[in-house]
C-alpha cells in the first residue's frame, strides 16, 4: 500500500519569475538540509528544457529508525524537470535513490499560471511514499507522510523567500491541503 497526498501553493509571482526562480530554491533559510545540487545533464527537445539534477540532503533521523538507517543519515535525491516556455508549465519528479526499501518518496509538482491571477503561479505537489520494511511499513509511510505535510510548509517558504529577494515586491503565498 503507498501513501498519497496533495497540496497547492500559490505564488504570488508570475509563471517566468518562478521558472527562473526554481533553478536558485539554494540556499535559503529554509533549506539547510540540502547539502549540494549537481546538474546531470540538461538539453533542449520539442522546445522544452530537459534537466537531470543530483541533490544531496540529509534530515534528523528519528530515534526508532536508527534501527534502519546508519548514523551517515545524507540521502541522495534525483530531480527530473521538464520546462515548456510556450504552455508554461514546469513540472519536476523527484525521488530518493537511497534507503528506498526503507521509504521510497516520489514528488511531483506542476507549476503553472494560476486560474484566478495570470500574476500568480500555482505548485501542485503530490507525494507517493513507499515502505517494504516487513512489519513496519506502515508506521514508516504515516511518518513519512507526517513529516512531508509539515514540510511543505517550510518548502514553500524557503522558495517564496528566494523569490522575494530575486523579484522584490510585496509578496505572500498562500497553501492549501487538497487531500
Amino acid at each position: 500500500m503507498v501513501k498519497y497526498f496533495e497540496s497547492s501553493t500559490i505564488f504570488h509571482f508570475t509563471w517566468e519569475q518562478v521558472a527562473q526562480g526554481f533553478w536558485r530554491r539554494y540556499p535559503n533559510p529554509n533549506s539547510s538540509h540540502v547539502l549540494s545540487e549537481d546538474t546531470i545533464s540538461r538539453e533542449i527537445r520539442d522546445h522544452k528544457l530537459y534537466s537531470k539534477r543530483l541533490l544531496s540532503k540529509t534530515n534528523r533521523v528519528p530515534k526508532w529508525a536508527e534501527k534502519f538507517i546508519s548514523k551517515n543519515n545524507s540521502v541522495k535525491i534525483l530531480e527530473e524537470s521538464i520546462v515548456d516556455p510556450e504552455e508554461k508549465v514546469l513540472i519536476t519528479y523527484t525521488r530518493n535513490l537511497g534507503y528506498t526499501k526503507v521509504m521510497s518518496v516520489v514528488e511531483k509538482v506542476v507549476y503553472k499560471v494560476a486560474q484566478d491571477n495570470p500574476e500568480w503561479t500555482v505548485a501542485k505537489r503530490s507525494v507517493w511514499i513507499e515502505s517494504s520494511v516487513f512489519g513496519f511499513s506502515r508506521a514508516i509511510q504515516a511518518f513519512g507522510l507526517d513529516r512531508f505535510k509539515k514540510n511543505c510548509m517550510q518548502m514553500s517558504a524557503g522558495f517564496d523567500h528566494v523569490l522575494t529577494r530575486m523579484f522584490p515586491h510585496s509578496a505572500k503565498l498562500i497553501n492549501s491541503e487538497l487531500s
